[in-house]
């Protein structure tokens, strides 16, 4: 399972955990904005807006988990099984196999206004990427600095909903957990007071017991909640390391851990890793499960002119900083 979500500080920032028992073997990949795009229905596009993020690289194709690109947009997608379903080739519409949704928008959308103009148009499709990959059940988190969306493909056609908290998880769908956050709207930060009873003399007898009922099991119902709580009452200052730092911090407060979510005999869903991207810099900061320490890649420090993928390694093995 995994948890995306967005912040703003003086900078816009976006991100997400990936939640799973196993790796692909995932690389940090960069595509030049003249990478030559193949779309299986949408034909060729030569030229296109430099994308950077976490992609399996097969065939030199990048099959993006999550991804920004160079004007400010970003993309997420997420687990969504037993209720992806995904439509027929259509020939009055813009048919996008779901393996390239996300270089599909983020090649050519400038703002989260030309996605939702983009998505008028589209039919996402089950085409596979190959024999080797079946469809993957996903939902996506789309998001500029003016807000985020979230796409849904179902038996019933395509939802695209405003996403106000700019956070998501997996199922149920999205409708679903907008609607739970009413069941939390009297969490808060705060000491809690009294409201029980007027004949019973209740106190809080200890500190720090702010947020007290945020839900704290692993299910992708509990994370959302946790998740934009956490986000929405989050705040740090503007520089980039505190920023940085913070959004970390964040996503930090759903970290799986090896162990506590056992998804089949003797297999553990962790996270794998977390991302961090400065989407108005174009900078891709992440951590991995054996490695807390933050890497970054920037995008703009390579040759967004060029027409070859760059792919870096993810550093994996903790790095440990000794004092004496």
């Amino acid at each position: 399972m995994c948890t995306a979500a967005t912040y703003q500080t003086k900078d816009f920032y976006f991100g997400r955990t990936l939640d799973y028992e196993f790796s692909y073997g995932d690389q940090i990949a960069i595509t030049p904005r003249n990478y030559p795009f193949s779309f299986r229905h949408a034909g060729e596009m030569a030229t296109h807006y430099a994308i950077i993020g976490m992609a399996h690289v097969a065939g030199n194709y990048p099959l993006y988990y999550d991804a920004i690109n160079e004007k400010g947009v970003g993309m997420a997608g997420l687990n969504f099984v037993g209720n992806a379903a995904y439509a027929d080739v259509s020939p009055d519409r813009d048919n996008v196999a779901q393996f390239e949704f996300i270089p599909w928008i983020l090649s050519q959308c400038a703002t989260l206004s030309e996605v939702r103009t983009l998505l008028e148009r589209m039919a996402l499709v089950g085409t596979p990427f190959n024999e080797q990959f079946p469809l993957a059940q996903l939902h996506w988190i789309i998001s500029d600095k003016t807000g985020s969306i979230t796409v849904e493909s179902m038996a019933d056609g395509l939802h695209i909903y405003e996403n106000p908290v700019g956070v998501l998880t997996n199922n149920p769908p999205f409708p679903q957990q907008m609607f739970q956050l009413n069941n939390f709207m009297h969490l808060s930060p705060k000491q809690p007071v009294n409201t029980f009873s007027d004949d019973l003399a209740l106190t809080a007898y200890s500190r720090g017991m702010g947020a007290l009922g945020l839900p704290g099991d692993l299910s992708s119902a509990s994370r959302f909640v946790r998740v934009a709580f956490t986000k929405m009452n989050a705040f740090s200052g503007d520089s980039e390391k505190e920023s940085v730092s913070q959004f970390f911090h964040i996503l930090g407060s759903v970290d799986q851990q090896r162990g506590c979510c056992e998804v089949a005999d003797g297999k553990y869903e962790i996270t794998l890793y977390t991302s961090c991207c400065n989407v108005t810099k174009g900078i891709y900061y992440y951590t991995t499960y054996e490695n807390h320490q933050i890497s970054a890649v920037d995008m703009h420090r390579e040759n967004l002119d060029g027409g070859v993928l760059i792919c870096y390694p993810v550093i994996q093995g903790e790095q440990i900083n000794y004092q004496n």
